[in-house]
Protein backbone atom coordinates (compact mmCIF):
# COMPACT_ATOMS: atom_id res chain seq x y z
CA UNK A 1 0.00 0.00 0.00
CA UNK A 2 1.28 3.57 -0.90
CA UNK A 3 2.29 5.38 2.07
CA UNK A 4 0.71 8.77 2.97
CA UNK A 5 2.54 12.04 4.02
CA UNK A 6 6.02 10.71 3.82
CA UNK A 7 8.25 12.81 5.73
CA UNK A 8 11.02 14.56 3.86
CA UNK A 9 14.58 12.44 4.44
CA UNK A 10 17.92 13.03 3.56
CA UNK A 11 18.78 11.68 0.00
CA UNK A 12 21.63 11.95 -2.69
CA UNK A 13 20.60 11.94 -5.70
CA UNK A 14 22.15 9.73 -8.58
CA UNK A 15 23.04 12.48 -10.92
CA UNK A 16 23.66 16.01 -10.44
CA UNK A 17 21.63 18.93 -12.05
CA UNK A 18 23.58 20.36 -15.48
CA UNK A 19 26.46 23.20 -14.83
CA UNK A 20 23.99 25.32 -17.02
CA UNK A 21 21.46 26.28 -13.48
CA UNK A 22 24.70 27.19 -11.96
CA UNK A 23 23.64 30.80 -10.72
CA UNK A 24 20.05 30.04 -11.59
CA UNK A 25 17.00 30.30 -8.51
CA UNK A 26 14.00 29.31 -8.53
CA UNK A 27 11.67 32.19 -9.94
CA UNK A 28 10.99 34.71 -6.99
CA UNK A 29 7.41 34.65 -7.47
CA UNK A 30 7.15 30.92 -7.65
CA UNK A 31 9.00 30.15 -4.09
CA UNK A 32 6.61 33.48 -2.59
CA UNK A 33 3.25 32.35 -3.66
CA UNK A 34 4.17 29.09 -1.90
CA UNK A 35 5.03 30.96 1.35
CA UNK A 36 1.46 32.95 0.94
CA UNK A 37 -0.26 29.43 0.22
CA UNK A 38 1.44 28.47 3.57
CA UNK A 39 0.02 31.24 5.08
CA UNK A 40 -3.43 31.02 3.54
CA UNK A 41 -3.15 27.20 4.77
CA UNK A 42 -2.19 28.70 8.58
CA UNK A 43 -5.88 30.86 8.43
CA UNK A 44 -4.09 34.17 7.58
CA UNK A 45 -6.07 35.69 4.66
CA UNK A 46 -2.90 37.50 2.57
CA UNK A 47 -3.84 40.15 0.00
CA UNK A 48 -2.24 39.52 -2.90
CA UNK A 49 -0.64 42.70 -4.39
CA UNK A 50 2.45 41.63 -6.17
CA UNK A 51 1.74 39.79 -9.17
CA UNK A 52 0.59 41.03 -12.84
CA UNK A 53 -1.93 38.77 -13.15
CA UNK A 54 -5.01 39.60 -14.67
CA UNK A 55 -8.01 39.60 -12.31
CA UNK A 56 -10.40 40.84 -15.28
CA UNK A 57 -11.81 38.25 -18.11
CA UNK A 58 -11.34 38.50 -21.62
CA UNK A 59 -13.80 39.62 -24.22
CA UNK A 60 -17.27 37.83 -23.94
CA UNK A 61 -16.46 37.27 -28.22
CA UNK A 62 -13.24 35.84 -27.30
CA UNK A 63 -14.22 32.86 -25.07
CA UNK A 64 -17.17 32.51 -27.36
CA UNK A 65 -14.59 31.78 -30.25
CA UNK A 66 -13.09 28.98 -28.00
CA UNK A 67 -15.89 27.29 -27.29
CA UNK A 68 -17.61 27.62 -30.20
CA UNK A 69 -13.68 25.90 -31.96
CA UNK A 70 -13.24 23.62 -29.03
CA UNK A 71 -16.77 22.20 -30.57
CA UNK A 72 -15.67 21.16 -33.60
CA UNK A 73 -14.18 17.63 -34.07
CA UNK A 74 -11.06 18.66 -37.06
CA UNK A 75 -9.55 21.37 -34.29
CA UNK A 76 -8.06 19.00 -31.89
CA UNK A 77 -4.83 17.40 -33.94
CA UNK A 78 -1.42 18.63 -33.95
CA UNK A 79 -0.70 22.27 -35.50
CA UNK A 80 1.67 23.90 -37.53
CA UNK A 81 4.79 25.06 -35.57
CA UNK A 82 4.83 28.28 -37.39
CA UNK A 83 1.07 28.96 -36.17
CA UNK A 84 -2.57 28.78 -38.09
CA UNK A 85 -2.78 31.65 -41.04
CA UNK A 86 -5.76 33.11 -39.09
CA UNK A 87 -3.77 33.87 -36.57
CA UNK A 88 -0.66 35.06 -38.26
CA UNK A 89 -2.94 37.21 -40.00
CA UNK A 90 -4.27 38.33 -36.88
CA UNK A 91 -1.21 39.24 -35.80
CA UNK A 92 -0.30 41.11 -38.90
CA UNK A 93 -3.41 43.05 -38.77
CA UNK A 94 -2.94 44.57 -34.98
CA UNK A 95 0.83 45.58 -35.87
CA UNK A 96 -0.69 47.40 -38.85
CA UNK A 97 -3.78 48.89 -36.84
CA UNK A 98 -2.45 49.89 -33.94
CA UNK A 99 1.57 49.89 -34.42
CA UNK A 100 1.67 51.13 -37.81
CA UNK A 101 3.99 48.39 -38.43
CA UNK A 102 3.95 46.02 -41.42
CA UNK A 103 4.32 42.64 -41.13
CA UNK A 104 4.07 39.98 -43.56
CA UNK A 105 1.88 37.10 -42.33
CA UNK A 106 4.09 34.52 -43.94
CA UNK A 107 7.12 35.01 -42.46
CA UNK A 108 7.80 37.86 -39.87
CA UNK A 109 5.16 36.70 -37.80
CA UNK A 110 5.73 33.47 -35.43
CA UNK A 111 3.31 32.69 -32.64
CA UNK A 112 4.58 31.66 -29.31
CA UNK A 113 3.02 29.67 -26.38
CA UNK A 114 3.62 33.25 -24.55
CA UNK A 115 6.21 35.98 -24.62
CA UNK A 116 8.08 34.09 -22.05
CA UNK A 117 8.60 31.21 -24.29
CA UNK A 118 10.15 33.34 -27.10
CA UNK A 119 12.49 35.21 -24.52
CA UNK A 120 14.70 31.56 -23.87
CA UNK A 121 13.74 30.17 -27.78
CA UNK A 122 15.75 33.76 -28.60
CA UNK A 123 18.58 33.16 -26.13
CA UNK A 124 18.83 29.70 -26.96
CA UNK A 125 19.07 30.50 -30.58
CA UNK A 126 21.45 33.53 -30.47
CA UNK A 127 23.75 33.13 -27.76
CA UNK A 128 26.87 30.73 -26.77
CA UNK A 129 29.08 30.07 -24.29
CA UNK A 130 31.41 33.39 -24.74
CA UNK A 131 28.91 35.28 -25.85
CA UNK A 132 27.75 38.27 -23.54
CA UNK A 133 24.11 39.91 -23.51
CA UNK A 134 23.13 43.42 -22.50
CA UNK A 135 20.61 42.43 -19.41
CA UNK A 136 18.71 45.70 -17.66
CA UNK A 137 19.12 46.73 -13.74
CA UNK A 138 16.43 46.72 -12.74
CA UNK A 139 14.61 44.36 -15.07
CA UNK A 140 12.43 41.29 -15.44
CA UNK A 141 14.53 38.02 -14.08
CA UNK A 142 14.24 35.96 -17.31
CA UNK A 143 16.39 38.08 -19.24
CA UNK A 144 18.96 36.93 -17.19
CA UNK A 145 17.81 33.45 -16.58
CA UNK A 146 17.77 33.03 -20.12
CA UNK A 147 21.01 34.39 -20.95
CA UNK A 148 22.94 32.48 -17.81
CA UNK A 149 21.06 28.93 -19.46
CA UNK A 150 22.29 29.45 -22.78
CA UNK A 151 25.60 29.38 -21.55
CA UNK A 152 26.55 33.33 -22.12
CA UNK A 153 27.36 36.22 -19.77
CA UNK A 154 24.70 38.57 -18.75
CA UNK A 155 26.63 42.00 -19.41
CA UNK A 156 24.39 44.55 -16.84
CA UNK A 157 23.69 48.02 -17.52
CA UNK A 158 21.93 50.19 -15.13
CA UNK A 159 18.63 52.08 -15.50
CA UNK A 160 18.35 55.28 -13.22
CA UNK A 161 15.31 57.17 -12.56
CA UNK A 162 17.60 60.57 -12.98
CA UNK A 163 17.59 59.25 -16.70
CA UNK A 164 14.25 58.32 -16.80
CA UNK A 165 15.06 54.65 -16.57
CA UNK A 166 16.90 54.88 -20.11
CA UNK A 167 19.50 53.66 -20.87
CA UNK A 168 22.64 55.44 -21.16
CA UNK A 169 23.75 54.31 -24.55
CA UNK A 170 27.07 56.58 -24.66
CA UNK A 171 28.35 55.50 -21.24
CA UNK A 172 27.72 51.92 -22.80
CA UNK A 173 29.65 52.45 -25.99
CA UNK A 174 32.48 52.98 -23.71
CA UNK A 175 32.60 49.73 -22.47
CA UNK A 176 34.11 46.68 -24.95
CA UNK A 177 30.87 45.56 -26.66
CA UNK A 178 32.77 43.05 -28.80
CA UNK A 179 30.91 40.10 -27.25
CA UNK A 180 27.62 41.20 -27.05
CA UNK A 181 24.97 39.63 -29.43
CA UNK A 182 21.94 40.92 -28.30
CA UNK A 183 20.67 43.49 -25.98
CA UNK A 184 17.66 42.84 -24.08
CA UNK A 185 14.88 46.02 -23.87
CA UNK A 186 11.25 46.64 -22.51
CA UNK A 187 9.47 49.38 -22.94
CA UNK A 188 7.17 50.76 -22.22
CA UNK A 189 9.04 49.26 -19.17
CA UNK A 190 8.16 46.57 -16.28
CA UNK A 191 9.38 47.00 -13.47
CA UNK A 192 9.68 51.01 -13.25
CA UNK A 193 6.59 52.08 -15.62
CA UNK A 194 8.78 54.30 -17.61
CA UNK A 195 8.03 54.80 -21.46
CA UNK A 196 9.80 55.30 -24.35
CA UNK A 197 10.31 59.21 -25.63
CA UNK A 198 10.36 60.18 -29.06
CA UNK A 199 13.43 59.84 -30.81
CA UNK A 200 14.26 57.26 -28.42
CA UNK A 201 14.01 53.86 -30.19
CA UNK A 202 15.99 55.99 -32.91
CA UNK A 203 18.97 56.11 -30.78
CA UNK A 204 18.93 52.54 -30.04
CA UNK A 205 18.70 51.67 -33.47
CA UNK A 206 21.68 53.45 -34.04
CA UNK A 207 23.35 51.88 -31.26
CA UNK A 208 22.76 48.41 -32.32
CA UNK A 209 23.61 49.19 -35.57
CA UNK A 210 26.88 50.60 -34.97
CA UNK A 211 27.88 47.60 -32.52
CA UNK A 212 26.45 44.85 -34.29
CA UNK A 213 24.02 43.84 -31.77
CA UNK A 214 20.77 42.58 -32.06
CA UNK A 215 17.44 44.49 -30.07
CA UNK A 216 15.45 42.55 -28.55
CA UNK A 217 12.43 44.95 -27.08
CA UNK A 218 9.57 42.81 -25.12
CA UNK A 219 6.36 45.00 -25.38
CA UNK A 220 3.68 42.94 -23.32
CA UNK A 221 2.29 46.27 -21.48
CA UNK A 222 2.12 48.61 -24.66
CA UNK A 223 -1.81 48.91 -24.33
CA UNK A 224 -1.88 49.24 -20.68
CA UNK A 225 -2.55 53.08 -19.10
CA UNK A 226 -0.58 54.11 -22.61
CA UNK A 227 -2.25 56.30 -24.73
CA UNK A 228 0.28 55.70 -27.69
CA UNK A 229 0.89 51.69 -27.94
CA UNK A 230 4.83 51.72 -29.79
CA UNK A 231 6.61 49.26 -31.63
CA UNK A 232 10.31 49.60 -32.21
CA UNK A 233 9.61 48.28 -35.46
CA UNK A 234 7.94 51.28 -36.66
CA UNK A 235 11.35 52.59 -36.76
CA UNK A 236 12.48 52.93 -40.40
CA UNK A 237 15.05 50.03 -40.99
CA UNK A 238 14.84 48.64 -37.10
CA UNK A 239 13.94 45.04 -38.96
CA UNK A 240 17.45 45.00 -39.29
CA UNK A 241 19.06 44.77 -36.20
CA UNK A 242 15.39 44.18 -34.09
CA UNK A 243 12.60 41.56 -33.23
CA UNK A 244 9.81 42.29 -30.94
CA UNK A 245 8.19 40.06 -28.72
CA UNK A 246 4.53 40.69 -27.83
CA UNK A 247 1.47 39.48 -25.99
CA UNK A 248 -1.91 38.64 -25.30
CA UNK A 249 -1.63 38.14 -21.55
CA UNK A 250 -2.32 41.58 -20.31
CA UNK A 251 -3.27 43.49 -23.13
CA UNK A 252 -6.44 41.13 -23.53
CA UNK A 253 -6.52 39.49 -20.00
CA UNK A 254 -5.25 36.42 -21.39
CA UNK A 255 -2.16 35.48 -19.25
CA UNK A 256 -3.12 31.91 -18.57
CA UNK A 257 -4.07 31.37 -22.42
CA UNK A 258 -0.19 31.68 -23.20
CA UNK A 259 -0.44 33.47 -26.35
CA UNK A 260 2.01 35.28 -27.94
CA UNK A 261 4.40 36.42 -30.60
CA UNK A 262 7.87 37.25 -31.82
CA UNK A 263 7.78 39.62 -35.20
CA UNK A 264 10.72 41.09 -37.22
CA UNK A 265 12.45 39.43 -40.49
CA UNK A 266 11.92 36.56 -42.02
CA UNK A 267 15.72 35.97 -41.48
CA UNK A 268 15.67 36.12 -37.80
CA UNK A 269 12.47 34.28 -37.00
CA UNK A 270 13.42 31.21 -39.16
CA UNK A 271 16.38 30.91 -37.33
CA UNK A 272 14.28 30.82 -34.01
CA UNK A 273 11.57 28.24 -35.66
CA UNK A 274 14.71 26.19 -36.01
CA UNK A 275 15.33 25.70 -32.03
CA UNK A 276 11.47 26.41 -31.40
CA UNK A 277 10.13 23.22 -33.76
CA UNK A 278 12.38 21.24 -31.54
CA UNK A 279 10.64 22.44 -28.28
CA UNK A 280 7.10 21.99 -28.92
CA UNK A 281 4.06 20.78 -31.26
CA UNK A 282 1.99 23.91 -31.82
CA UNK A 283 -1.05 25.38 -30.02
CA UNK A 284 -4.66 24.10 -29.82
CA UNK A 285 -6.46 25.57 -32.83
CA UNK A 286 -9.31 26.59 -31.31
CA UNK A 287 -7.30 28.57 -28.71
CA UNK A 288 -5.66 30.28 -31.70
CA UNK A 289 -8.56 30.83 -33.51
CA UNK A 290 -10.15 32.42 -30.11
CA UNK A 291 -6.82 34.45 -29.85
CA UNK A 292 -7.51 35.91 -33.58
CA UNK A 293 -10.49 36.65 -32.39
CA UNK A 294 -9.47 38.52 -29.32
CA UNK A 295 -6.70 40.91 -32.03
CA UNK A 296 -10.05 42.09 -33.59
CA UNK A 297 -11.03 43.57 -30.14
CA UNK A 298 -12.12 46.95 -31.06
CA UNK A 299 -10.77 50.60 -29.47
CA UNK A 300 -13.59 50.57 -27.14
CA UNK A 301 -12.13 47.66 -25.54
CA UNK A 302 -8.82 48.79 -25.06
CA UNK A 303 -10.02 51.83 -23.54
CA UNK A 304 -12.72 50.58 -20.93
CA UNK A 305 -9.98 48.10 -19.61
CA UNK A 306 -8.01 51.35 -19.03
CA UNK A 307 -10.69 53.43 -17.43
CA UNK A 308 -10.65 49.97 -14.83
CA UNK A 309 -7.16 50.47 -14.39
CA UNK A 310 -6.87 54.20 -13.88
CA UNK A 311 -9.52 54.12 -10.96
CA UNK A 312 -7.10 50.93 -9.27
CA UNK A 313 -4.08 53.01 -9.63
CA UNK A 314 -5.63 56.05 -7.41
CA UNK A 315 -6.47 53.29 -4.70
CA UNK A 316 -3.04 52.05 -5.31
CA UNK A 317 -1.59 55.46 -4.96
CA UNK A 318 -3.32 56.24 -1.75
CA UNK A 319 -2.07 52.71 -0.56
CA UNK A 320 1.71 53.67 -1.17
CA UNK A 321 1.08 57.29 0.50
CA UNK A 322 0.19 55.24 4.07
CA UNK A 323 3.40 53.44 3.66
CA UNK A 324 5.36 56.80 3.06
CA UNK A 325 6.26 56.13 -0.30
CA UNK A 326 6.46 58.30 -3.55
CA UNK A 327 6.35 57.55 -7.20
CA UNK A 328 6.33 59.34 -10.51
CA UNK A 329 2.75 59.49 -12.05
CA UNK A 330 1.26 58.40 -15.16
CA UNK A 331 3.33 54.93 -15.49
CA UNK A 332 2.95 52.80 -17.98
CA UNK A 333 1.30 49.08 -17.40
CA UNK A 334 -0.35 47.67 -14.40
CA UNK A 335 1.53 48.35 -11.85
CA UNK A 336 2.78 51.22 -9.81
CA UNK A 337 6.80 51.46 -9.07
CA UNK A 338 7.09 53.66 -5.54
CA UNK A 339 10.11 54.41 -4.14
CA UNK A 340 10.48 53.50 -0.40
CA UNK A 341 10.93 56.00 2.88
CA UNK A 342 14.61 56.50 3.94
CA UNK A 343 13.81 54.57 7.41
CA UNK A 344 13.58 51.28 5.73
CA UNK A 345 16.94 49.56 4.31
CA UNK A 346 15.50 48.76 1.52
CA UNK A 347 12.33 47.08 -0.48
CA UNK A 348 12.76 44.35 0.84
CA UNK A 349 12.23 45.13 4.32
CA UNK A 350 9.01 47.03 3.81
CA UNK A 351 7.74 44.27 2.03
CA UNK A 352 8.15 41.44 4.73
CA UNK A 353 6.68 43.74 7.04
CA UNK A 354 3.41 44.77 5.43
CA UNK A 355 3.02 40.98 4.49
CA UNK A 356 3.67 39.55 7.88
CA UNK A 357 1.84 43.08 9.84
CA UNK A 358 -0.63 43.86 7.56
CA UNK A 359 -1.07 40.17 5.60
CA UNK A 360 -0.71 42.37 2.36
CA UNK A 361 1.90 41.52 -0.05
CA UNK A 362 3.78 43.71 -2.24
CA UNK A 363 6.86 43.05 -4.04
CA UNK A 364 10.34 43.83 -2.95
CA UNK A 365 11.80 45.94 -6.22
CA UNK A 366 15.49 43.77 -5.81
CA UNK A 367 14.14 41.05 -7.42
CA UNK A 368 14.50 42.97 -10.44
CA UNK A 369 17.78 43.75 -9.31
CA UNK A 370 19.77 45.68 -7.51
CA UNK A 371 18.87 49.11 -8.85
CA UNK A 372 15.00 48.32 -7.61
CA UNK A 373 16.77 48.05 -4.33
CA UNK A 374 15.13 50.85 -2.91
CA UNK A 375 11.66 50.39 -4.85
CA UNK A 376 8.52 48.63 -3.95
CA UNK A 377 5.65 47.46 -6.46
CA UNK A 378 2.28 47.00 -6.36
CA UNK A 379 0.09 45.24 -9.11
CA UNK A 380 -3.31 46.90 -9.88
CA UNK A 381 -4.92 43.15 -11.00
CA UNK A 382 -6.83 43.43 -7.88
CA UNK A 383 -10.10 45.14 -7.64
CA UNK A 384 -11.17 48.52 -5.70
CA UNK A 385 -12.37 46.74 -3.39
CA UNK A 386 -9.58 44.76 -2.13
CA UNK A 387 -7.32 47.63 -2.51
CA UNK A 388 -9.43 49.52 -0.45
CA UNK A 389 -9.36 46.18 2.18
CA UNK A 390 -5.48 46.35 1.90
CA UNK A 391 -5.48 50.12 2.53
CA UNK A 392 -7.61 49.43 5.59
CA UNK A 393 -5.24 47.17 7.24
CA UNK A 394 -2.20 48.85 6.26
CA UNK A 395 -3.73 52.08 7.72
CA UNK A 396 -4.69 49.81 11.03
CA UNK A 397 -0.90 48.42 11.31
CA UNK A 398 0.62 51.79 11.19
CA UNK A 399 -1.09 52.94 13.52
CA UNK A 400 -1.35 50.30 16.41
CA UNK A 401 1.47 48.28 15.33
CA UNK A 402 -0.25 45.16 15.72
CA UNK A 403 -0.28 42.95 13.01
CA UNK A 404 -3.67 41.94 11.65
CA UNK A 405 -5.35 38.86 12.36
Amino acid sequence: MLKQNNPITMFTPIVQPARRLAGINEYYFSAKLREIAQMRAAGKDVINLGIGSPDLPPAAETVEALVKHSRERHTHSYQSYTGIPELRQAFAHWYGQWFGVPLNPDNEVLPLIGSKEGIVHIAMTYLSEGDQALVPNPGYPTYRAATILSGAEPLTYELLPEQGWLPDLEALEQQDLSRVKIMWINYPNMPTGAAAPTGFFEKLIAFARRNRILLVNDNPYSFILNDRPASILAVEGAKDVAIELNSLSKSNNMAGWRVGVLAGRFDYLQEVLRFKSNMDSGMFKPLQLAAAQALASPPEWYAQLNTVYRERRENAYRLLEALGCEWEPEQNGMFVWAKVPPLYADGFELSDEVLHGALVFITPGGIFGSRGNGYVRVSLCSDGAVLEEALRRIVEFKATGQSHK
